[in-house]
């Protein structure tokens, strides 16, 4: 690949580049102190407009990310694996709106072509660095580096949880007693929250904060990209609980009919999963619901609310009022199989006559799932705020990286 506007201008190859890469690697590994698997980050220059126009100041690349990779675009960043020298560049997704005012849309690979780098990812990307043999608190490092540089955000709206494997069940994880420092296995689940803006595009159970504003996303995903079996039954019984409730959300509705909604659901697909056996209907007279998921389904983003309800489950939510038009709340239906709860419900007689233990035995361990929306209560139903990949398809192609676009779209009309 050469750098060349034509005619009588210069010839400028990416080799010049992929060299001084090379002989950046090279003196860092002779220098005292550099560690092994050290990386070198670096972030390119941004686009500015014009004061409050949509006209852009003429872009000139930041000169150490030029040296580095040559890149004459905008908004991007790099990494440099010293120890291999292998470059990888990150480039910004662009909304579909840039095709029309600023011209084609390049897809990944014309960029690793054009500056002939080993890798291309988007920038945006948080979801696909989770591999296994991480750190989970490198993912909360990642997820607070690009809330403060793209964001803006200094502060984070509580601790950070990154809870992998079992650790996916352990509610408020991440705190001092258990800092997200369990090193990620390739079969772990991964429940990771987010608390930022819409359209950060971050993929993290962590809170980035902006102007006191926050919002709240939970994803949950296999650490390889591909989900078991068991994993997909639990997620998209989830998943199920989450669009149900969804499609029934409107103005006037009791928040806590909508969770009893969500334990019913759950109920009925631990029945068909053979966890649980008998009546749904009895199952929620005992509270069974609470032993897979003990929190609230959700609560109002912005303003909490402090009705609560005296029952298992139904004491943890902390929004007790009528659905009215123009709330903001969350929607984070979860399944879990947290062990002194299931302990409990077998020591029950009450719960234990539901459970198939010899079933439940092969989910110990497993870790939970949870599923976190923002939405808008409008008129007749609700607006969906959160556009991040959502069935196990969706995510498993994410994961994999093939292109295929993902919805926003819930399965309802009313989504």
């Amino acid at each position: 690949p050469v750098y060349w506007l034509g005619k009588d201008t210069l010839r400028v190859s990416a080799a010049l580049f992929a060299e001084n890469r090379r002989r950046l690697c090279n003196g860092l590994k002779a220098k005292d102190g550099v560690v092994r698997q050290s990386v070198v980050v670096l972030q390119g220059g941004e686009q500015k407009q014009r004061y409050c126009t949509d006209t852009d100041v003429l872009f000139r690349q930041e000169s150490f990310f030029h040296w580095a990779f040559g890149v004459t675009e905008p908004d991007c960043y790099g990494a440099i694996d010293v120890d291999s020298g292998k470059s990888i560049l990150f480039v910004p997704k662009l909304p579909e709106s840039y095709a029309t005012w600023m011209g084609e849309i390049f897809p990944k690979e014309h960029f690793k072509a054009k500056y002939a780098v080993d890798e291309v990812q988007y920038a945006c990307d948080i979801m696909k660095h989770v591999k296994p043999g991480q750190k989970e608190y490198e993912m909360e490092s990642l997820f607070q580096h690009y809330c403060y540089t793209k964001g803006g955000m200094r502060h984070t709206s509580y601790t950070c949880i990154c809870g992998t494997g079992n650790n996916s069940s352990t509610l408020h994880y991440g705190h001092a007693g258990a800092p997200n420092d369990k090193t990620i296995t390739g079969g772990d689940m991964c429940c990771f929250e987010m608390h930022a803006p819409p359209g950060t595009g971050s993929l993290f159970d962590m809170g980035g904060e902006y102007y006191c504003y926050s919002s709240d996303i939970t994803c949950s995903f296999p650490a390889n990209g591909k989900f078991t079996p068991d994993q997909r039954a639990i997620y998209e019984a989830v998943l199920k609980s989450s669009r149900t409730v969804m499609a029934a959300i409107k103005p006037g509705v009791k928040w806590t009919d909508m969770h009893r909604m969500a334990d019913r659901v759950h109920l009925e697909e631990l029945v068909k999963i053979g966890i649980l056996n008998g009546n749904v209907e009895d199952m929620l007279k005992v509270h069974m619901g609470s032993v897979f998921m003990p929190h609230g389904l959700g609560h109002l983003l912005g303003i909490d609310g402090v009705e609560r309800v005296d029952e298992p489950g139904l004491k943890s939510l902390r929004m007790g009022r009528l659905v009215q038009e123009r709330m903001v709340l969350t929607v984070e239906p979860g399944i879990y199989f947290i062990n002194h709860l299931l302990d409990q419900a077998l020591a029950n007689p009450a719960q234990s006559c539901f459970i198939n233990n010899q079933v439940l035995a092969r989910f110990r361990g497993f870790g939970g799932v949870r599923i976190e929306d923002d939405i808008a209560v409008t008129a007749d139903g609700i607006e969906l705020l959160t556009c991040v990949p959502r069935t196990v398809e969706e995510i498993e192609a994410f994961m994999a990286d093939t292109g295929k676009p993902f919805s926003p779209v819930a399965s309802s009309d009313k989504c």
